[in-house]
This record gives structure tokens, sequence and C-alpha cells, in this order.
């Protein structure tokens, strides 16, 4: 069984899609490494990209071709800012040329060297994609890579790799988390913080998950100060910043700490409450629509639940502590991880419940552990939370992650506070739904979706508005 890091379920980068822009500009970098390893980055005369299945489908609208041309050109979803992207992609368009790697230039086209094929899916999964490079002396190499979401990378041939680490707590399903729990008398997220020394320092842990929570913040401040039209050619009005006016007043806060502290020092009732949580997600999913950087959370179609959720329970629970940030993230990491284990996250495999639905487990579950809740009720609380997303369909508009995925997030947020309201006044032991029987009917639920609603906009909504869409 694959061993999985909080690190590898929340990731920094650049929206609007962890499967569909994350996912193929990581496979991008590896393509382009590869070839760097074997010493013939000078040799290289041209490069191709193919797009299948859902990558073709809904590509453009979540600027697939784009994050393989910044990955090819050496830049990187987590350092490259966020006001250089169309820049450096104006740049290849208009010359035609790329900077392999960084490093070595080469004649590329975007309209000529990336293929879309619609009609067709590799075998592995619904998110396929085939590098080409042709070296100066006519011979070739190519390699294809998955994309299996929440910016997850398979490389042909790696996709029964067994991992080598040995964690102090291995765990693979529900019951495993469970019984290391209750054997050591230690809430969720201390048994997670062990199995992560497994990787980084404790130090180390402390301020990664201190950086995560920092670009959450500030995507959430950023959104919700900024008003306009989101790109795509749907003309989708940003609504984060109307709320936020309404709630807080003209005056814009200077900083996102200073935001913070005015909400907090507020006395809101319960409908202007909800009416935050609702801010704080558009906030972050308007952001991530607009090719901003984001926190994928397990993917960027669901990125704002868990900062909503955080955001609710820093900014209006009356117990909260600092640590409490550590706690929550560990804690969804753990719930995320036993998602993509034991079902999907990716909305091509599994339709929207692969998204939102396990954001939204993630973060019920979280949010428990921070008010007081026992693993059980954790456990219950995600259970919850999933139970109520199943069999919920991804049929993006125009293949754009705005129409239903902005609003979606701010039911997952709601769905996460309500279920964890739910779990912390129940008993988990006379809970007749387990969490590893709610992730098996998931993935039972995906197995049995039809494609139309798996991410390829031939279904649902996505059939329903007819839109004429720019390019972004």
């Amino acid at each position: 069984m694959e061993r999985i890091s909080v690190f590898d379920i929340f990731k920094i980068g650049i929206g609007p899609s962890s499967s569909h822009t994350m996912g193929p500009w990581r496979a991008a970098q590896r393509f382009v490494n590869e070839i760097v390893a074997q010493g013939r980055l000078n040799e290289l005369a041209e490069v191709r990209v193919e797009l299948y299945g859902s990558l073709a489908k809904t590509g453009k609208g979540h600027g697939t071709d784009l994050a393989v041309i910044l990955g090819l050109n050496g830049d990187d979803p987590v350092t490259i800012p966020v006001d250089q992207v169309q820049p450096t992609l104006d740049n290849i368009r208009s010359t035609r040329r790329l900077l392999l790697g960084g490093k070595q230039a080469i004649d590329f086209d975007p309209e000529q060297h990336i293929h879309f094929h619609f009609e067709t899916s590799l075998p592995y999964h619904a998110n396929g994609l085939i590098f080409r490079a042709f070296y100066h002396d006519d011979t070739g190499v190519s390699q294809t890579y998955y994309s299996v979401g929440g910016g997850f990378v398979v490389k042909e041939g790696e996709e029964n790799l067994v991992s080598p680490v040995q964690l102090p707590h291995p765990i693979d399903r529900g019951a495993d988390l469970e019984r290391w729990c209750q054997d050591n008398t230690r809430p969720i997220s201390e048994v997670v913080w062990d199995n992560e020394r497994t990787w980084r320092t404790p130090e180390r842990i402390r301020t990664d998950l201190l950086a995560i929570w920092e670009v959450m913040k500030q995507c959430a401040f950023i959104g919700a100060h900024t008003d306009g039209v989101l790109p795509g050619g749907l003309d989708v009005v940003r609504r984060a910043h109307t709320l936020n006016v309404k709630l807080l007043g003209e005056t814009p806060s200077a900083s996102a700490d200073e935001w913070i502290a005015r909400i907090k020092a507020g006395r809101w009732t319960f409908q202007e409450i909800l009416k935050w949580v609702s801010c704080f997600a558009l906030a972050v999913n308007e952001e991530n629509a607009a090719f901003s950087r984001v926190v994928t959370a397990p993917t960027n179609g669901a990125a704002g639940v868990i900062p909503a959720v955080l955001l609710y329970h820093v900014c209006f629970s009356e117990h909260f502590q600092d640590d409490d940030i550590v706690r929550f993230l560990l804690t969804a990491g753990e719930f995320g991880s036993l998602f993509k284990k034991g079902a999907t996250i990716s909305a091509a495999m599994g339709g929207c419940q692969a998204e939102i639905g396990v954001s939204s487990a993630m973060a019920a579950g979280a949010l428990t552990e921070c008010l007081g809740g026992s693993p059980g009720q954790c456990m219950m609380a995600a259970e919850i939370a999933m139970e109520h997303h199943l069999g919920m369909t991804c049929d993006p508009i125009g293949g754009l992650v705005q129409v239903p995925c902005i609003e979606r997030n701010t039911m997952g947020a709601i769905k996460a506070i309500t279920a964890s309201q739910i779990a912390l006044e129940s008993d988990p032991s006379k809970a007749k739904v387990s969490l590893d029987a709610v992730i098996k009917t998931m993935k039972e639920t995906a197995d049995d979706m039809s494609h139309k609603y798996k991410e390829t906009s031939d279904g649902g909504l996505a059939v329903q508005i007819s839109v004429g869409l720019i390019e972004c």
C-alpha cells in the first residue's frame, strides 16, 4: 500500500485544477528532468504533447495546455510569481519558442505541438498524457503519465509500485487509524504527527504546515478583496468581495491578519456567520479559477472547503488555540489519505464526490478534533460529511472550474461544520455506517457512475448551458 504524507495531500500550486493543471505541470517537469538526467537536453529538436480522455475534453477550460507549457519551460507552480504566469505564456505563444527546463531554447508552437485526443482514453486512468521528444539524430523517446487526482502523478510502469517507507503507525483503513488511537490513547493528530516524523523533523513539520496555512489565508484574503469577472468566457462575477464589503464595510483590510482580527472582533448573528463561511470558500475558489496560488486540499477544485472551515474555527470558535492550525491540517490530511487509498480523489474517476465530498469529510473530521471530539467522533464526522455527497457528479460548464464548482465549495464547508456538530453530540459506537463503509461505497458509486459525469463536460449542467468560451 502506498504511504502518503500530509504534504502529499496539501500541495501549494497554481489553479484551477489539481488533476488537470498541477498534475500535467508536474508530469512535464518529470519528463524534462529525465532528459536532463540522460544528458541529452542540448540534443533536442522537438517536443510534442498528447492529451487524452478528460484531460482533452476539459483541458482548455482547466488550463492543461498552459500547465504543460509552463512545466516544459522550467517554471514551478510553487515558486512562479502569479503575475508572471500570463506574460510567460504570452511570450511563448508570440515567439513560438520556450526554454526547455529553463535551459535549452527550442521551437514550440502550442497550436502545433499540443494535441487533444477527445475521443480516446489511455487504459490506466482518464487523465492520461504522453510526452514525445525528438532528437537531432532522428532518434526519439516518449513517456506516458497519468494525473490521478490531487496533483499526484503516476508514470507508466509505476502503477503498482509499493512504497518502501516504513511508518510507526501504518494506516490503510479507518479501522487502522482507530486502532492506533485506541492503543495509544491519543488523538488522530498525534498519531499522524508520529508518522510525519518519518519524512520531516518536528520543526520542519510545523514550519511547513504553517506555510500551507499562510497560503490558504492569503488566498482567502486576496479573494475577499478582489472584484471583477473571472477569466474564461463564462463572465462569472466574483461574489466574495461583495460579501466581505457587506459584512465589514467599505474600508479594506491592510493584511490577512488584520482582516481576520476584524472578523474575530465582530458580533455576528448566526446568519452572518454562515455568510462568512460562504465568503471564505468563494474567495479561495474564485482565486483558483483566476489561475492564482492555492493549496490543493485535496484538489484545486475543492480548495476552498478546508480554508473555509479552518477560518470558521479561527474566527468563531470560543476555544481556538494557535496549535489548532497544525492539529487541523494533520487530521484533515490523514482523512484525505484514507479516501485516496480506499477510493479516489480524482473527479475524472469518481465525479465531484471525490473532490468536494472528500474535502468536506476531511474538514469535518479535523474540526471535530479541534472542538474536543474523540477519534471515533472525528471519524463519524468524516463519514457523515461524505455520506451526504455520495453520487455527486462533476459536470463543469464549458470545462471551467467555475460553475457549479465554486458554489459547491460553500456547500461542502457548511456540510462539514454540520457533520461535526452532529458527531460531537453522538456516540460513535452506535453509528450505523463506518468510515470504511462509506469509503467503500464511494468507490463503488464511482465505478457505477456514467463517464458523462466524470469531468468530461458531456453531461449534467455542462450540456444544459450554451456558452461561447475564450482562451485564458
